[in-house]
């Protein structure tokens, strides 16, 4: 049984797939469902150790809608009608990128051989494609990345994590700013993570070193005073104000994933920071003192206002807290 408190997903959750939105803690049935979320679902699920029976039956929902999103080409319908129509056509958005790590985790680590089969038949259908944007890319090359560390000889897999690179680039020279984009934007700390993952896995010191400069520097312009300040919805780019609102749950959890992975990789107890002020920002350690989480429920504030939390407890928030209580769970048994 798992020591993470889940009934706020289950709350959100019914045999379709994942309610994107709540009022406060009950979720929006009117405003349906999206794949950006289930995909999430997926990733979070199959990180568990020990799933009861009623999380695997969660995820095999998940599962199911994911595959029934998934066009014959490999792209991906986002949006889900609460009765059951599409109201997108199949894309190469961010969905996609998630929905391959969400399957690509599920290939990786469930415990049930069909369940595997199904999930990586969905993955390969999908990675031949190569998205527009660099985030979609990155978050593909996470799954890839689940796929590769459980089979190094998928070849799939290999390609689409070793294509990061080319998407990303290489660090700047100007210290100040090394980061290979004009301006931060949203989860961050996901491409620093691919690259570092691509490096590990593709046995390139240089492209795993890269990852690790670019987090280093994230981790420093994403603190204030040792603890977490992410940067806005807004973005940000040096000389703008901070902190600066609002900041999404999203961004602390890419945070704890990178670092967590650095920690991995490196075995360098610095990185454990990184997710410790992660992990800290949902229980008041950020800007304005406030508690992210609500106890009660285990839902998880939808955002850091200037005013204080949004306490609509959607399907994004909560997951970026589940996944990085997770990181929270495995440090301590590893630390102790």
């Amino acid at each position: 049984m798992s020591d993470i408190e889940f009934a706020h997903l289950v709350r959100l959750s019914d045999d379709t797939g994942l309610h994107e939105h709540a009022d406060g803690p009950l979720p929006r049935r009117e405003h349906g469902y999206c794949l950006d979320d289930v995909a999430r679902g997926l990733v979070v699920l199959h990180r568990e150790p020990d799933l009861p029976a009623d999380l695997a039956a969660l995820a095999e929902h998940y599962l199911a809608f994911t595959a029934y999103a998934q066009a014959e080409d490999g792209r991906f319908h986002n949006r889900l009608s609460p009765d059951r129509r599409w109201l997108d056509e199949p894309g190469l958005g961010d969905w996609w990128g998630r929905a391959l790590w969400g399957l690509g985790t599920t290939a990786a680590r469930s415990t049930t051989p069909a369940i595997q089969r199904a999930a990586l038949e969905c993955f390969d259908r999908g990675a031949h494609h190569r998205p527009p944007s660099v985030r979609t890319m990155a978050f593909a090359a996470l799954g890839a990345a689940e796929v590769l560390d459980a089979d190094p000889l998928h070849a799939s897999a290999a390609a689409l994590l070793g294509d990061i690179t080319s998407y990303i680039g290489r660090p700047r020279t100007d210290e100040n700013w090394p980061w290979p984009e004009d301006r931060l934007f949203y989860a961050n700390a996901a491409l620093p993570e691919a690259l570092i993952a691509a490096g590990d896995l593709l046995g390139s010191d240089e492209v795993r070193d890269d990852g690790l400069r670019l987090l280093d520097w994230l981790l420093t312009v994403e603190s204030r005073d040792f603890h977490l300040s992410p940067v806005p919805t807004g973005g940000w780019f040096l000389g703008e104000p901070r902190p600066a609102f609002d900041q999404q749950p999203i961004e602390a959890a890419a945070m704890a994933d990178a670092c967590a992975r650095a920690y991995q990789v490196t075995s360098d107890p610095a990185w454990l920071a990184g997710v410790h002020r992660a992990i800290a920002w949902f229980s008041g350690d950020n800007d304005l003192g406030s508690l992210m989480q609500d106890e009660q429920t285990g839902g998880c504030y939808d955002g850091l206002t200037p005013a204080g939390p949004n306490t609509n407890q959607g399907a994004e928030s909560t997951l970026a807290l589940l996944s990085t209580r997770q990181h929270l769970r495995t440090l301590l048994r590893s630390t102790g």
